[in-house]
């Protein structure tokens, strides 16, 4: 049966589901959507949307308007809003919603991980005079300007639009390392002393964890 699926992505893995889609139902109607975050996200398979729907609400009038049978949420796993609003939108406009998370994380042999439930609790486990690489994205630095004593690496994939409230910060600009080695490099340039960053999960981003294992570098891990 021809289906219209429409995926909430922005991840690795929503794009790998959008391209096996498109290999193994080529009638299939397959689109992915798009936050809007990121300037110049890598190609996708398919159909792309960027931008919001304007809520729950939004989120099922696009649902009814484009025909979609199919509702897949792969979207970052702290995406709680989305995800939410997926649901319930889901709902409303009788789709049938598939789940794609992917699993955290494990602390492994090695690892020196500081857990805290929150962004509050991240910034209040950080040392003084401490040279932390915050892992996190642009909407959640502000929070850390409290924090003068600090001095943060700041790595984000396009350069932020407004300067940035930290005191004492430094940006590097791009994606996360593909190898241990070159996310170790990065550890040992900017002598970084600890990484805040979220239980994510998945390939992508986990360079980074594998390199302060082998540096020893204490890890403030943000779960979900």
């Amino acid at each position: 049966m021809t289906e219209t699926v429409l995926i909430l992505g922005g991840t690795r893995e929503a794009a790998q589901i959008a391209a096996e889609f498109v290999r193994d139902h080529p009638d299939w109607r397959v689109i992915t959507s798009l936050a809007g975050r990121t300037k110049e996200p890598k190609p996708i398979v398919g159909e792309v949307r960027s931008g919001g729907f304007g809520g729950a609400e939004g989120l099922a009038d696009y649902l009814r308007a484009e025909g979609v049978t199919r509702l897949v949420d792969a979207t970052h796993p702290f995406a709680r809003q989305i995800s939410r609003n997926a649901k319930q939108a889901a709902q409303i406009a009788g789709v049938r919603l598939e789940t794609r998370m992917r699993p955290p994380w494990k602390n492994q042999a090695g690892d020196h991980w500081i857990e805290v439930a929150s962004l509050e609790e991240a910034c209040d486990a950080i040392p003084p005079h401490a040279r932390v690489l915050l892992a996190l994205g642009s909407q959640h630095i502000a929070l850390f300007a409290s924090r003068k004593d600090v001095h943060f690496c700041v790595r984000m994939v396009d350069p932020p639009e407004i300067p940035l409230p930290l005191p004492d910060h430094e940006l590097i600009i791009g994606l996360p390392g593909r190898t241990v080695d070159e996310e170790a490099a990065l550890l040992t340039d900017h002598a970084i002393s600890h990484i805040v960053c979220r239980n994510s999960g998945g390939d992508g981003a986990y360079s980074k964890i594998e390199a302060a294992r082998r540096l020893a570098v204490p890890v403030i891990m943000i779960g979900r």
